[in-house]
């Protein structure tokens, strides 16, 4: 029997074995109800186990009720959250997927539109629809942008106890059934506000240097690995360029990712920018198949540790050639997931790994079989 491609030999990490190097990224769907998940999420994620991803992240999820990006952002401040995640989790794991979680705080972009009533600023007629305004935080009392709210600068006292909510949050994932953990520090907030130059004004222990700017994001790390069990694989996505001259750089992310190893972080899950108003990811990176893949590449043969690439990955025949070329350990899809759930599944047939719908569920691929069947022998019947 050929090898497997590497895109679906299984890969271990700590107590956790999954079924193959294909991730779901975690993309917001701004639905939630106060925190709580809706229908909509369990659909949503459990189309992708059902397609048979290895690794599911459910989206962005509120550390703090103020910490919540949109109105619409999922949550886990609270023991009552718990229950609601847990028809989600059982069903990507029934399913053979593993489910993760990526928990985060939204910083100085808290309390911001949905991305499809503006993606900005909130203002009145957001209020209208009902939706609350606060005031976010951040560190330092420098808004996104001219328009933007201002937030509140936290005190030294305040940034622990940010680090304490990372760490509940985290228990609150394990007691939902949630597999692996994923550390929001990317895309401008809170986190990644802190770790960058353009945001962080800071001159005390959590501002500076770049030593001190790295302080709270590696104290999150930390009481995060404290709180749940060894055996739980510990993720942290990192916006591994602010872009242009200036800002947060690859040198910086690199020495990140050795503090990251240090305190226990597993996988460096490589994004980019989103530390401004111009969106979530990096504006200024020409974009094209993998063009974030270069991150994780370096973060991984210059610190030793696993990464996971993302960015325009489409085929599953990209895919396999970037693990092939040892650019990523896990190879991250996100958008072209909500074109196609079923991705994993084409991709093994892209691969060779299947030409009767063998990976399917049996209830799909008994009737796609037949249906394959009669494709080909109406061929024969074509003038």
């Amino acid at each position: 029997m050929p090898d497997l491609p590497l895109l679906f030999t299984p890969l271990k990490i700590r107590g956790v074995t999954l079924p193959n190097r294909i991730a779901v990224s975690p993309m917001a769907q701004y639905s939630a109800n106060n925190g709580y998940p809706v229908t909509h999420h369990l659909l949503h994620y459990g189309k992708f186990a059902q397609g048979k991803a290895g690794l599911i992240f459910v989206e962005a999820t509120a550390v703090t009720r103020t910490g919540r990006i949109t109105n619409g952002c999922l949550g886990l401040w609270e023991d009552t959250q718990i229950n609601a995640f847990k028809p989600i989790t059982a069903c990507m794991a029934a399913n053979g997927s593993v489910p993760a979680i990526q928990i985060g705080h939204g910083g100085r972009k808290s309390a911001m539109q949905r991305p499809w009533h503006g993606n900005g600023p909130p203002g009145a007629e957001d209020e209208a629809r009902g939706d609350e305004i606060w005031q976010p935080v951040g560190p330092s009392a420098t808004p996104l942008d001219e328009g933007w709210l201002k937030p509140r600068k936290l005190s030294e006292t305040e940034c622990v106890g940010i680090a304490s909510d990372f760490a509940d949050a985290a228990k609150r994932a394990i007691a939902a059934g949630f597999k692996a953990i994923e550390i929001h520090m990317a895309h401008g907030y809170l986190l990644h506000s802190f770790l960058s130059p353009l945001s962080n004004f800071r001159n005390d222990r959590f501002g500076g240097t770049l030593d001190s700017r790295m302080a709270l994001p590696v104290l999150v790390a930390e009481q995060v690995r404290k709180a749940v069990p060894d055996d739980t694989p510990l993720f942290a996505r990192l916006s591994c360029i602010d872009g242009g001259d200036e800002g947060w750089s690859m040198d910086d992310s690199v020495a990140l990712s050795h503090k990251l190893k240090n305190a226990g972080v597993d996988v460096i899950d490589c994004s980019s920018g989103g530390n401004s108003p111009k969106g979530a990811t990096n504006a200024n990176l020409k974009r094209g198949p993998g063009y974030q893949a270069d991150f994780a590449r370096r973060i991984r043969h210059e610190t030793d540790i696993m990464t996971q690439a993302v960015g325009f990955i489409r085929t599953g025949e990209f895919a396999e050639e970037l693990l092939q070329q040892q650019k990523a350990d896990i190879i991250a899809v996100g958008r072209q997931y909500l074109y196609n759930p079923n991705w994993a599944l084409h991709a093994a047939e892209a691969l060779g790994l299947t030409g009767d719908f063998e990976q399917w569920p049996v209830q799909y691929a008994w009737w796609l079989e037949k249906w394959q069947k009669g494709l080909k022998s109406s061929e024969q019947w074509e003038l």
